[in-house]
């Protein structure tokens, strides 16, 4: 009995753990702040009306589009409507429908806006700085919407502030649209966020739709990590997406290939433009991408690997830098008798032994691994009379490399050299002259150990 309700007591734990771990990630609530021009300028003609009679038209029509779309919340802030110009009220801007569900603010919009009359000036950046305060937290995709005719007017600058909330993390990058916009005008607002141009009534109706399907469409991305066949075999990757806008990283993620053997697909946000880097050695960016929304991209770049290892048998762990030719900026630093990925090419490599030994022009090539095999190193015990100065110096030729200092602190030191020929040159600490100088030819040999007395 006992046994039985302990069974009964597992397995309820393992479908409760069931259950939490199948439950699917709630998606983030979508809001979007339509951000609409009332300015005196709206009054203008344009198509078959006056401006402002055509956007309000259009931007009801899609508000009522948006009613029965779930996980969505509309709000609208106006500006221009309050003040008549002259003079210039450069404060003229308010929400005027917060936050709702898009059910029941799209019917709240529709009849706010039926009350809006233009007559104002355009004080975009103030209105662009009081929209970030509108959402009420950060946790959610927090979307701006501008629709105006005109540029600023009261010397702020728009680009800034919709820079700085960005990057802050309070909006995502605007979307601009503008109505009949003077030509002078349109390239103020391409770097205040995604600036389209409606030049007639149909395009304003088709670029909503568009910037609509940016918040409400499902995107997927895929990278392929290209080798030198253009193949997407390379994977096991860490890669970061950032946000072209505010330079802030937006994804991170270790690239995997699924059970196909095809890139695995992620859901990204298809408002930003992104610039990918693949973090190999040396790291790899991609061109800017611009991810198309409801559709899959694929992002191509190459990254073709092959693999590098330096073999040394000996009890003391050293590293070596590795540096790309031309330059004497070291990339990794890597241990021996390890295997590490780089992009193929041609490297140098400067081994952090006692003396230091370089390879020049070491080729990595695709999926195969290039090795340096070293012989193992010597054990130097050097005894001095006392504590001195000099040093060890590498022999070659009729040259020495000083590689080891004394520096009159210690009498003994015991070093791990390569094998080869070496000169030790000491003067004692206490002595005053030069002609106490004493030096000794020794050899290091592979896998051996010396003592050295120097007297």
């Amino acid at each position: 009995m006992i046994i039985k309700k302990i069974k009964i007591f597992f397995l309820l734990i393992f479908c409760i753990n069931s259950v939490s771990y199948t439950q699917e990630i709630k998606p983030k609530l979508n809001r979007i702040l339509f951000v609409f021009d009332a300015s005196q300028s709206m009054l203008a003609r344009w198509q078959s009306g006056r401006k402002i009679d055509i956007a309000k038209k259009l931007l009801v029509n899609m508000t009522d589009s948006l009613k029965d779309v779930e996980n969505l919340e509309l709000a609208l802030r106006v500006y221009g409507h309050q003040s008549n110009y002259p003079p210039q009220d450069c404060n003229d801007t308010r929400l005027e429908i917060n936050f709702l569900p898009a059910n029941i603010a799209a019917d709240m919009i529709k009849g706010k806006l039926s009350m809006i009359r233009a007559k104002g000036t355009t004080p975009i950046a103030t209105s662009l700085e009081e929209s970030a305060k509108d959402f009420p937290d950060n946790n959610s995709r927090n979307i701006i919407i501008l629709i105006t005719d005109g540029k600023e007017e009261c010397g702020m600058d728009p680009c800034s502030v919709s820079r700085l909330f960005a990057k802050k993390g309070i909006i995502l990058k605007p979307f601009v649209i503008g109505i009949g916009l003077d030509e002078s005008w349109k390239e103020n607002f391409d770097c205040v966020g995604t600036f389209f141009d409606a030049s007639n009534e149909k395009d304003f109706t088709n670029i909503l739709n568009i910037v609509i399907s940016h918040v409400i469409d499902n995107t997927t991305t895929q990278v392929n990590l290209l080798d030198s066949l253009n193949n997407p075999t390379e994977t096991n990757i860490s890669l970061s997406f950032y946000d072209n806008f505010t330079d802030i990283v937006k994804y991170n993620y270790v690239h995997t290939l699924n059970n196909l053997g095809h890139p695995d697909t992620m859901i990204i946000d298809p408002v930003l433009k992104y610039r990918v880097i693949a973090h190999t050695i040396p790291p790899v960016e991609s061109e800017l991408v611009t991810i198309i929304p409801g559709k899959h991209t694929i992002i191509p770049i190459k990254t073709p690997q092959g693999k590098l290892e330096v073999k040394l048998k000996s009890k003391k762990n050293y590293s070596f830098l590795v540096k790309k030719i031309g330059s004497n900026k070291t990339i990794h630093v890597q241990d021996i008798n390890t295997k590490q990925n780089y992009l193929t090419g041609y490297y140098n490599i400067e081994l952090l032994t006692l003396p230091r030994m370089y390879f020049d022009s070491v080729r990595i090539n695709q999926s195969s691994t290039t090795t340096y095999s070293l012989p193992p190193p010597g054990l130097a015990n050097i005894i001095l009379p006392s504590n001195g100065y000099g040093g060890v110096y590498l022999k070659q030729d009729d040259t020495l490399e000083e590689i080891f200092k004394f520096n009159g602190d210690k009498s003994q030191y015991r070093l791990t050299l390569l094998p080869g020929n070496y000169v030790v040159i000491y003067r004692s600490k206490s002595s005053k002259k030069y002609i106490y100088t004493s030096e000794k030819l020794i050899k290091i040999k592979s896998g051996k150990s010396q003592l050295i007395k120097i007297y």
